[in-house]
């Protein structure tokens, strides 16, 4: 009975760590913050784009070629 109680949470707690896993991921495809661009040592340009309109693209740094909304 022990084992299997060891057992079930043991894939309890890798199903959880594998959901927070496709969290992250899941976040860091959204666009950024004009503040996290220029945090990441970027350049917010606000010229406009058709194909995404509203937003703008980090230039530079760590989020260089990045959405930022």
């Amino acid at each position: 009975m022990r084992i299997r109680r060891i057992l079930a949470a043991g894939i309890a707690t890798a199903a959880l760590a594998g959901l927070g896993l496709t969290g992250a991921a899941t976040a860091t495809a959204n666009a950024l913050t004009p503040g996290e661009c220029v945090d990441g040592g970027g350049t917010v340009d606000w010229t406009p784009n058709p194909a995404n309109p509203g937003t703008g693209t980090c230039r530079g740094g760590t989020g260089d070629g990045q959405a930022v909304d």
